[in-house]
């Protein structure tokens, strides 16, 4: 593999700075950026050429993606749940941005602009596990906008002669991950409310079922998508199809772990929420050789351990609710957690 100088949007989040890591240790230079609105300063491996700075500003963008030969966009405000309370500043972090990157990405005729979507493109589906044939059915406003990008992705990279991959990680856990923001990440929410003693928050029935990523074996799947010569122009789902589990199981799953004597809080659903989500990782086997390696009890032995070692922390409401109503769950309305 001949190395590269890469760029990557979101550097500071949890999936861009393992991505770093992994990228650095092939030997590339790595150029990233972050407003750290959704990760850690620390988190910033060490040999990445940082810039602080908003997706959103195209001047900002300007003089550190040029030179640069691949593009990762990791970067997003990956809130699905509260995208449907707060679409606008939801939905311009997500599209918005992805069109400011492409756009300056574009102007400087980067070889290789890889897309980080979501599973959320789906929705709902007749058929489980979602396969990449599928036509995305995206329910509520976060995975309409990561659909749109993807879209987006291909117009523009297709009549700029740029060459694109769009990757669909899902479920992503393991240290690093954001653990005091209330809108998202299920599991690190459950952790760090469990470690201060507080019992976990379950919307619906907890019946809803995922199948977990851990963030090792979706960066391998994301180095490939840089470089090699069979992905251009595919959409690749990344990440495990074992291990599908109720969120019920998960809650279970974590407390045996921590030893905590578990007695859920069950909350009403949550508006927008798809009852049953997993991808199938076919495509990902065949083009990537995909395996799953880290299995989801180490996967969330890793989580406690990172969360324990930086101490649990009371959740942060850093973004404003935009429709306040009596479908907006009470759990960010009257910040219950």
């Amino acid at each position: 593999m001949a190395k590269s100088k890469v760029f990557i949007t979101g550097v500071a989040g949890f999936l861009g700075s393992h991505l770093a890591d992994a990228l650095l240790a092939a030997g590339h230079e790595v150029v990233g950026c972050d407003n750290l609105s959704g990760g850690y300063l620390d988190n910033v491996p060490a040999g990445v050429e940082f810039h602080q700075g908003d997706c959103l500003n195209r001047d900002f963008l300007q003089p550190i993606i040029k030179g640069t030969e691949v593009v990762y966009h990791c970067a997003s405000y990956a809130h699905e749940g509260l995208s449907v309370f707060s679409p606008f500043v939801v939905t311009q972090n997500t599209y918005g941005i992805t069109l400011a990157v492409l756009s300056v990405a574009a102007a400087h005729q980067v070889k290789r602009f890889i897309y980080c979507s979501s599973m959320s493109r789906y929705g709902t589906q007749p058929i489980l596990p979602f396969t990449e044939e599928m036509p995305p059915r995206p329910q509520d406003p976060y995975g309409i906008a990561k659909y749109a990008s993807e879209l987006s992705v291909k117009n523009i990279c297709e009549t700029q002669d740029i060459e694109y991959a769009i990757a669909i990680p899902h479920n992503i856990i393991g240290a690093r991950q954001k653990y005091d923001d209330p809108y998202r990440n299920v599991v690190s929410i459950m952790i760090n409310l469990m470690l201060q003693s507080r019992q976990p928050i379950i919307y619906g029935d907890g019946e809803q079922k995922r199948s977990f990523s851990f963030v090792g074996d979706v960066v391998d799947c994301l180095v490939k998508m840089g470089f090699a010569p069979n992905v251009v122009g595919e959409t690749i789902n990344v990440g495990p199809d074992e291990e599908f589990v109720t969120i019920n199981t998960l809650a279970n799953t974590i407390a045996l772990l921590l030893d905590f004597r578990l007695e859920p809080i069950y909350m009403p659903d949550r508006p927008r929420e798809v009852k049953l989500a997993a991808c199938s990782a076919t495509k990902a086997r065949k083009l990537l050789g995909y395996k799953t390696k880290v299995d989801l009890k180490t996967g969330l032995v890793d989580i406690i351990n990172y969360i324990k070692k930086r101490g649990p922390k009371p959740f942060t409401y850093h973004i404003d609710l935009e429709i306040i109503n009596d479908q907006t769950p009470l759990t960010w309305k009257d910040k219950i957690f």
